[in-house]
């Protein structure tokens, strides 16, 4: 397929699964804020710079585009899962395999916990953490997932970690504590009380069926389910359970899944959005390699935005910390880029000549972003002397760049002093 191909399609700017298919196979199954736009990106005349040499090779295989649309973010993410598993294309097995995607687990408990595990968590066997009784996914995007399940839980409110209380019921007994002190979701309302005997099994095993459904794609079958709960409790004078069900269908029905769409927006959409720009400055600090930490800041509309500013205190490998910069950078950059619920730079400021350039922009390619960037050298007394990068660029925001530069300067030294001072305590 082509971009002439393309234009002979009509997608709909709406949430949903995207199919590139060869005749009756599926190649690759994806999932959008807007199909339109997302489907739209694979013809982009930097497809192999953006998304690499793998997905040009699927698209010049696939001969037709299918699409499903839902009704929010959260059940494409949900029906992507569900159709990877079920089909099995060929291009995203062979972008990921199984083992380094991520499943939602519901465990096999007398109160079930709900939680994520890598694949080659549940491939090595029988965990003596948990025995699974159901399991949904492969999910691709592991921070997705995570904001999903946040969604979920507050829909339908589910333990974790804390103990039952039949359990903590017996622990307490010693200090005559009939009921346990409620655990920190309880108290925000993420957990029905299964730590406080608030909730029987069967009313939890209830919440845990429809979770069961929801991540088995059946949102409606849940919805009936639900309805018909509401109106048993109408009926037998359940007036508080029926207006608490009633709220959770409310909830359901409107599902406010602003956070996935933020994890997807590309600087493209950001700005078709309306979206201030957004400029994010790297730095290093360390004496010798001894506290070294990298921080991040943001320029957002020509404004500092410290609540968006970040702390990364450098790992190194298994050769130790390293006193080179270049290695430093990249794995802050390599570390940010892991949190895909963070909204993507317009533009990346970092410190340094050609040597972090290049790293910067290898760090890109390898997660497959293409984001403009510009260094700011600098001469021996560490003024700025230069730039590199893009001429129209620089020109554009000069101002925004020097600023940006030096508030990055400014919180690495800042953060390396507070580690210093942690050393010699």
């Amino acid at each position: 397929m082509n971009r002439k191909d393309f234009n002979t399609y009509t997608l709909p700017d709406e949430p949903g699964i995207y199919f590139f298919k060869n005749g009756k196979d599926i190649l690759y199954v994806g999932k959008a804020t807007s199909l339109r736009d997302r489907v739209r990106s694979y013809f982009s005349r930097d497809l192999i710079d953006t998304r690499g040499p793998f997905l040009v090779k699927m698209i010049e295989e696939a001969t037709d585009i299918d699409y499903v649309k839902t009704y929010s973010v959260l059940e494409a993410l949900i029906l992507e899962a569900h159709t990877i598993k079920t089909h099995q294309p060929v291009y995203n097995t062979k972008e990921k395999d199984n083992r380094s995607y991520n499943f939602v687990v519901i465990t096999d408990e007398e109160f079930p916990r709900v939680i994520i595990k890598r694949g080659r968590e549940l491939s090595m066997g029988v965990s003596s953490d948990y025995l699974a009784r159901f399991i949904a996914g492969p999910f691709p995007h592991g921070e997705q997932l995570r904001e999903a399940l946040k969604i979920v839980r507050k829909i339908f409110p589910f333990r974790d970690k804390c103990v039952p209380f039949n359990n903590a019921g017996k622990l307490n007994s010693k200090t005559q504590n009939s009921i346990p002190r409620p655990c920190f979701n309880r108290q925000i309302g993420l957990c029905p009380g299964v730590c406080t005997g608030e909730v029987t099994v069967k009313q939890y095993e209830k919440t845990i069926k429809n979770i069961e459904l929801f991540f088995s794609g059946k949102i409606e079958q849940v919805k009936k389910n639900l309805e018909k709960d509401m109106k048993l409790c109408a009926r037998e004078k359940e007036f508080e359970n029926a207006e608490k069900i009633k709220r959770t269908l409310f909830s359901l029905n409107h599902i406010r899944d602003v956070s996935l769409i933020k994890v997807e927006l590309t600087p493209e959409m950001a700005h078709q959005k309306g979206l201030p720009f957004r400029i994010e400055a790297y730095d290093i600090a360390h004496i010798s390699g001894t506290s070294t930490v990298g921080v991040m800041v943001v320029i957002e509309g020509g404004e500092i935005e410290k609540k968006e500013y970040r702390k990364f205190k450098i790992q190194g490998d298994e050769k130790g910390i390293t006193i080179d910069d270049t290695k430093n950078l990249s794995e802050v950059l390599r570390r940010r880029l892991g949190h895909l619920s963070w909204r993507l730079p317009d533009l990346i400021v970092i410190d340094g000549g050609e040597a972090q350039v290049n790293v910067a922009k290898a760090v890109l390619a390898e997660k497959g972003f293409d984001i403009e960037i510009v260094s700011v050298v600098k001469d021996e007394k560490h003024k700025p002397k230069d730039f590199i990068g893009k001429k129209v660029t620089v020109n554009t925001w000069s101002r925004e760049i020097l600023l940006a530069n030096s508030e990055a300067h400014r919180f690495a030294i800042a953060y390396h002093r507070v580690m210093r001072s942690k050393l010699y305590k």
